[in-house]
């Protein structure tokens, strides 16, 4: 946490979290053209945001798109912000559709560390009764093999809320999913898209980012604006123990 708030500290750094709000996914270069800084001071801030776990990168070819990643944001609003300023943090975990590059407009990218093993956090994503403590009441059903469907319900609610196939599985490392929500005619109009788990040891940790991507340009937030509380829902059961209950958490994305 004190990473993060030295992140935000600096102005610069705010920028560019503003800039990258505006426009998710933009190059080094795309940044570098909005501030009056050379190539590598920009690359320095992207650098400390990146490790603050306020931005995350992934490659296009040659080039290395940067993504807001809402988790640590909303890690700063569970802790000091919630009870003040609800509004201000749920606009700001809205990121924008319309993107500087269209061929990454499709992609939300989350990333969340966690105190557990590879091995825990694999069951945790895909047990049942776990699931259900981080999900916020949200249970998952799957043989786990590759190909199989999975679906995921809601005690009291009629059909699944999601449902796909899980196309890669890597026990416990990857897990590739198709993802069909369900919950309402918007959810339903958006089609199917693709959820990615990857998990990386480090220490006595784990990283963990998921990747929610093919997602239609016009695709609701309600999508994929659900991630950050169940990734934080997540870190808090495996290293507490307890269930995270904060406002909008029983959301079902």
């Amino acid at each position: 946490m004190d990473l993060i708030f030295r992140a935000l500290a600096d102005p610069t750094r705010r920028s560019l979290l503003d800039a990258l709000f505006i426009e998710d996914g933009q190059t080094l270069g795309a940044l570098v053209a909005r501030f009056d800084m050379t190539r590598i001071g920009v690359a320095k801030h992207l650098s400390l945001l990146e490790e603050a776990g306020l931005v995350v990168t992934r490659r296009d070819g040659r080039e290395k798109h940067h993504f807001l990643n809402p988790v640590g944001i909303r890690q700063v609003h569970d802790r000091w912000v919630s009870k003040y300023t609800e509004p201000w943090a749920a606009g700001l975990l809205g990121l924008r559709d319309e993107l500087e590059a269209p061929s990454m407009a499709l992609t939300k990218v989350f990333e969340i560390y966690i105190r557990t093993s590879p091995e825990r956090l694999w069951d945790a994503i895909t047990d049942p009764e776990v699931r259900r403590r981080f999900h916020f009441g949200n249970t998952i059903a799957s043989d786990w093999t590759e190909g199989s469907a999975y679906a995921v319900t809601h005690e009291g609610v009629d059909g699944p809320l999601v449902d796909g196939e899980n196309l890669t599985i890597d026990p416990p490392r990857l897990l590739v999913q198709s993802f069909r929500a369900h919950w309402d005619d918007d959810a339903e109009s958006a089609g199917t898209s693709r959820v990615t788990w990857e998990i990386e040891e480090i220490g006595d940790s784990c990283r963990l980012v998921v990747t929610h991507d093919q997602l239609p340009d016009d695709v609701s937030e309600a999508i994929h604006g659900g991630w950050p509380m169940v990734l934080s829902g997540l870190k808090t059961w495996l290293e507490t123990g307890t269930e995270l209950t904060t406002p909008g958490s029983l959301m079902y994305g």
